[in-house]
């Protein structure tokens, strides 16, 4: 994995070897009924109204089911085109009428409402408010993927030869402990030191240039920390299957308690403890006898053993980290939530309890998609993205 200690900060203490002692959990990770497992043989491996109305929008590989107000979809793909230049045809959609109604209408959703014009997470005149979003013009053209605890940019090859083929610019960032990072996973102690790399992106990123910026898992709350950091540079946020938490609120928050009991996500939990079994976990692993139905139930063969092989443990730390954001600077960036409909990691009653507790400007659906839409449908996951890269708020 290479050497941790270039990539700890100044005074923070080195890890012991990991405990190999049986796991008797600490009341604060009751939730979690892992196993423990050494870590160094692992180490290759501001609430809004619940009432607010969303934007629902279903979509399978092969069609896209939109709700009241649909968006037309721009669909930049490459079947048999002879050339990249022509126009973007308009989804065909699936009208479904209202139950009741005399006349056909979109159905809506009947847990929310619109946004009303006072509503500050949307700062006029850059809202959506009582208008069907605008397809036009993408505001950037510019993607920065953010993968989830474990992954790493590797999980993004599909998405990336889509999009880049679509003629977007994308980025993939390797979070601390994550892909070909050479630190420790276990040496992590928070959030920010976690998502270094995608800070120092942004540093990198003109006083002018905007992104679309993408959080896949955890990695939803590593975008909302960058979104607090650098309002002015996300022209929309999107959280696929992410854990999309409110002001004070932790991953381990909002998972946990929604969660119930998960037997298979505790079946495939391995608590590490670098730092000695007196102490917190320093990471989890994931037993890789279980990944494919816990995480990549409608992914292909190749996919899984890609992740077989490249998926290393999850930084504890920054799982219980409490984020901190307001509506001045997270809340004033366009938030949009892809549903994963057949994900056993992160179920869609857990998806819906954030998607309620912090409601997005839309919501999409992904039909016969696992927790890894990037492995399991790249294609209806590239067409969202797309769509939402032109969508204009007024």
């Amino acid at each position: 994995m290479g050497n941790a200690v270039g990539c700890v900060s100044a005074g923070v203490k080195a890890p012991k070897k990991a405990s190999s002692y049986g796991f008797n959990p600490f009341p604060l990770f009751s939730s979690f009924h892992g196993r423990p497992r050494n870590a160094l043989q692992s180490s290759s491996s501001s609430s809004r109204n619940k009432k607010q109305k969303r934007e629902r929008i279903q979509v399978d590989e092969g069609s896209a089911i939109t709700s009241e107000q649909a968006l037309p979809a721009a669909l930049p793909f490459h079947s048999d085109q002879t050339s990249s230049s022509i126009p973007f045809s308009r989804s065909t959609s699936v009208v479904h009428p209202s139950l009741g109604s005399k006349k056909q209408s979109f159905q809506r959703s009947s847990s929310a409402r619109r946004r009303s014009n006072n509503d500050p997470l949307i700062k006029r005149p850059h809202q959506l408010v009582n208008q069907e979003p605008k397809i036009e013009s993408p505001e950037t053209s510019h993607f920065v993927l953010v993968h989830g605890g474990g992954f790493g940019a590797w999980c993004w090859y599909k998405t990336m030869t889509l999009l880049k083929e679509s003629g977007f610019k994308v980025d993939a960032v390797d979070l601390t402990g994550s892909g070909v990072s050479s630190c420790d996973t276990n040496s992590i102690t928070s959030l920010e030191q976690y998502v270094k790399p995608l800070i120092d992106t942004f540093n990198e990123l003109g006083n002018e240039e905007k992104v679309i910026l993408v959080g896949h898992d955890f990695g939803g709350a590593c975008i909302s920390y960058v979104m607090e950091l650098f309002p002015s540079k996300v022209a929309k946020a999107v959280f696929i299957a992410a854990t999309m938490l409110t002001s004070g609120q932790s991953a381990l928050d909002a998972i946990s308690q929604q969660m119930g009991s998960n037997d298979l996500m505790q079946q495939a939990q391995i608590f590490l403890y670098a730092n000695g079994k007196q102490n917190p976990p320093t990471s989890i692993d994931l037993d890789r006898t279980l990944l494919r139905d816990l995480l990549f139930n409608q992914s292909a063969a190749k996919d899984v053993e890609l992740a077989l092989i490249s998926m290393r443990p999850i930084p504890f730390a920054p799982v219980l980290e409490k984020l901190s954001v307001s509506d001045e600077n997270y809340g004033s960036v366009p938030r949009f939530y892809i549903k994963t409909l057949q994900d056993c990691a992160i179920p869609v009653s857990v998806q819906e309890a954030m998607i309620n507790s912090n409601p997005p400007e839309l919501v999409f659906e992904i039909k016969g998609s696992d927790h890894a839409p990037f492995f399991s449908k790249p294609r209806a996951l590239h067409r969202i993205l797309v769509e939402i890269s032109k969508i204009t708020p007024r």
